[in-house]
């Protein structure tokens, strides 16, 4: 895998870390930390990923003032991982953009649009079906007969 592909994977699951720990969705967290800071993140990402992601978090959540949201759900099904859950971001983010170059405007785009609800519904099978599928889905802008 490229640097840049595991610095996203990295950049992903931080995301999702920081939103389980503040109860707030991606779309919040995206847009508090903003195309700036998530471009910062993105380029220190091969640093930051030494230290604990419990740390790091507090710290993105302190520097960026996250709130505590109000985004729980409850889950008959186990709850994938943090890490789980961002490699499903950064495939999907992949297949969304045209270059490298594009991987934060394309984590802005996917991470606030309508199909992250469904991927976080883990008591249906949407997070861990075919990256194909769901990139399909994304981009039809509807669930898919499969």
């Amino acid at each position: 895998m490229s640097q840049e592909k595991n610095d996203l994977f990295y950049l992903c699951s931080l995301i999702e870390f920081i939103a389980r720990t503040t109860t707030d969705t991606k779309k919040e967290i995206v847009t508090k930390i903003g195309k700036d800071g998530l471009t910062k993140l993105f380029s220190l990402a091969s640093i930051l990923h030494v230290e604990p992601i419990e740390k790091i978090s507090e710290e993105i959540i302190k520097e960026y003032n996250i709130k505590q949201g109000n985004y729980v759900k409850h889950f008959q099904n186990k709850i994938p991982t943090h890490w789980d859950i961002g490699k499903v971001y950064q495939r999907l983010i992949i297949m969304n953009s045209p270059s490298d170059l594009e991987y934060i405007n394309s984590l802005i785009e996917v991470l606030t649009s309508w199909i992250i609800l469904k991927i976080d519904n883990y008591d249906s099978s949407m997070y861990y079906e075919n990256p194909s599928y769901i990139y399909a889905c994304y981009k039809e802008g509807k669930i898919l007969p499969n």
